[in-house]
């Protein structure tokens, strides 16, 4: 969901004497110095320059091709095994469920625990299980339907409880003027994982070489182990106390009940399930496919890749997206061009055109990710950015699987475009109910987020 800046006046603030941490020191503190940010378009390296944040940024490098790359290899070998669209798409649901909960628990475990270590053992995790799944692989007959299932199930929890752990330590390395734009770096170098991890993928799957995808996941994780070593201690807002099951459990039930107060925190996750619920379009793409682009070469490839080329292309410009202060605003005017976007989308005659309106959704989409993150992390105190992250993690998650079910079933029951430019229609309409009804969100600015 992307931004629209009205102003550079009322949409960006460039403080005289930005500042982030060189690194944590004793007791957690942070030790700042001045760093002169980047004025253009590109995208702000800035956080780089710290050498804790360039160990976390090396691992999420090093692990999101490896992660595509299995997205694309579990369901092909689910189909190779059975045969069957309908256990493939079952193999959606083994990951999401263990997705949901470990998102919820895992953002608990982070907020009771020394950060750090959480990541390390996440990432060993799933580094051992990626590997297995190369193991399965080369197998007689190819592997085993269960023995998949069970290694995916626990590919996705580490998974569901690693993510949310490194997005909520990236506030005490960069401190608060680096957040916007360590978000961006990172979510950059995901969508380049989305695009060329695919890709990658089918090659080693056409020439017979599944196990080495996996091994490609494997080895990445591992990678990101060696690195994150080399980073300091980094223990929660509060003491770090014995882990127990119950106090995670209890730690859940506490992150909701503190959601429940704070309609800026809220909101971040209620504007993008929104978003994602009335206009999300991937299930529609096989039919456009099919009977309205049916003279175009590749056009289900395209119609897949259109949203992630505008979000990587709206990544490496976006040095003014870590400038942005008023965030709450800019949030809801870039959901806005996303559901425009859908819109024109439904209405596409030609696939050029299409892909277009799909690269303007992602483009926009990735605006909206960055500064919502950033407006979660500015917003929710440091005993609380684990939990939060990992409801962010679930509706990141769940939303687009709720949306493909609502556009699969008015696409059936009307049409594609009514499916899509209807879905549209209604995220525009929410943006300005939710401005006018939560002038908290809209009014939300990185430079008071106390005020939010």
């Amino acid at each position: 969901m992307s931004e629209r800046a009205s102003s550079p006046d009322d949409t960006v603030s460039e403080p005289a004497d930005p500042v982030h941490p060189v690194g944590p020191v004793e007791g957690g503190a942070a030790v700042e110095q001045p760093v002169p940010r980047p004025r253009g378009w590109a995208i702000d390296t800035t956080p780089l320059r710290n050498p804790a944040f360039r160990r976390l940024f090396g691992g999420v490098a090093a692990t999101m091709l490896g992660q595509q790359m299995t997205l694309v290899a579990v369901p092909y070998q689910v189909y190779r095994l059975t045969g069957s669209s309908l256990l493939v798409g079952v193999t959606s649901v083994v990951a999401l469920v263990p997705l949901i909960a470990f998102g919820l628990l895992g953002g608990a475990i982070s907020d009771v625990m020394d950060r750090r270590r959480l990541m390390l053992v996440t990432s060993a995790g799933a580094a051992a299980t990626s590997a297995l799944l190369a193991v399965q692989a080369l197998l007689p007959g190819n592997g085993h339907l269960a023995v998949l299932w069970v290694l995916t199930a626990c590919v996705s929890a580490f998974a569901a409880v690693n993510q949310p752990t490194r997005s909520a330590v990236i506030p005490a390395l960069v401190g608060p003027s680096g957040i916007a734009a360590a978000n961006a770096l990172a979510m950059t170098v995901r969508q380049a994982g989305v695009i060329v991890g695919p890709l990658l993928a089918g090659v080693l799957i056409g020439t017979g070489n599944l196990s080495l995808a996996y091994t490609v996941d494997a080895v990445g994780f591992l990678a990101a182990v060696l690195l994150l070593r080399g980073l300091p201690p980094l223990p929660p807002g509060r003491s770090a106390g014995p882990l127990r099951l119950g106090g995670a459990l209890s730690g859940v039930g506490e992150g909701f009940a503190y959601l429940r107060t704070q309609p800026v925190v809220l909101m971040t996750f209620v504007v993008d399930v929104i978003a994602m619920i009335f206009a999300w379009p991937q299930a529609v793409f096989p039919a456009l496919s099919h009977i309205r682009f049916e003279g175009s070469p590749n056009s289900l490839g395209w119609l897949f890749a259109g949203a992630s080329i505008g979000a990587l292309a709206m990544g490496l410009t976006s040095g003014w997206v870590s400038r942005v202060d008023r965030q709450g605003a800019v949030v809801l005017g870039a959901i806005v061009v996303w559901g425009i976007a859908i819109i024109g989308f439904g209405f596409a005659p030609a696939l050029w055109l299409a892909v277009f309106c799909l690269a303007l959704a992602g483009a926009a989409d990735m605006v909206s990710a960055v500064l919502r993150t950033s407006m979660l992390q500015l917003a929710a105190p440091e005993e609380m950015r684990g939990r939060m992250q990992g409801v962010f993690l679930v509706v990141v998650g769940g939303g687009p699987r709720l949306g493909d079910l609502r556009a699969g079933v008015i696409a059936s029951a009307a049409s594609v475009t009514v499916a899509m430019v209807s879905g549209g229609v209604v995220v525009v309409v929410a943006m300005v109910v939710v401005a006018l009804v939560v002038p908290s969100f809209r009014r939300f600015r990185a430079s008071l987020p106390a005020s939010g």
